[in-house]
């Protein structure tokens, strides 16, 4: 199996476990889809969550991740009808909330894709909040520590959809080639000579 998906902190898994348990959290969410599962649910797959703070590298300091959460697909017999993210608080790992749409999908999507590649990855999510986009992370390092790191060049990229217009989802591209990319999209046009900026 090439994907060796990290295990969660204990804390985030046991947050999410007593969300599930609890009628007021779930009747609470605003996901139609895990209201009406009849039957039980699990909470299953625990990707951590990385956000990319700046696509564009500022001062020679290439682009930073930092670890935002865990997120765990909420399955209800052999589908995903939604998805649980934790945070981590002053006092350790909590549940944050319950959510349903086409992140859940593509990122079941996009972890059945991976399962058919030929090396061995980690799998995380990586948030670049400047694009409003999500990618599967396919970390090279399966041992590294998950909740550190930062994309290395050879690591692949998966763009969940919705993905942002000219970027295709469900394509995996190499960091190396992906990032340049990005940056062209973050990067503010540069005005004509003579317009008005």
């Amino acid at each position: 199996m090439p994907l060796h998906v990290p295990p969660a902190p204990a804390p985030a898994l046991r947050s999410v476990l007593a969300a599930l348990g609890s009628p007021a959290a779930v009747h609470e969410a605003r996901t139609p889809g895990l209201r009406s599962v009849q039957g039980a649910v699990s909470a299953e797959l625990p990707l951590p969550v990385h956000v990319l703070d700046q696509v564009v590298p500022h001062a020679g300091r290439s682009p930073r991740t930092g670890l935002a959460g865990w997120r765990f697909l909420i399955r209800s017999g052999e589908r995903s009808v939604a998805a649980a993210d934790t945070m981590l608080t002053a006092d350790g790992w909590a549940f944050s909330h319950f959510f349903e749409g086409p992140y859940v999908t593509s990122t079941e999507r996009a972890l059945v894709q991976a399962e058919s590649l030929t090396e061995d990855y980690q799998p995380r999510l990586l948030s670049v909040p400047e694009l409003y986009m999500i990618t599967l992370w396919l970390h090279g390092d399966t041992a590294a520590d998950a909740s550190g790191g930062t994309p290395a060049p050879a690591d692949l990229l998966v763009p969940l959809a919705p993905a942002p217009p000219g970027i295709a989802a469900h394509r995996p591209h190499r960091v190396a080639d992906l990032l340049p990319v990005l940056t062209l999209r973050v990067t503010p046009a540069t005005p004509l000579l003579g317009s008005p900026a």
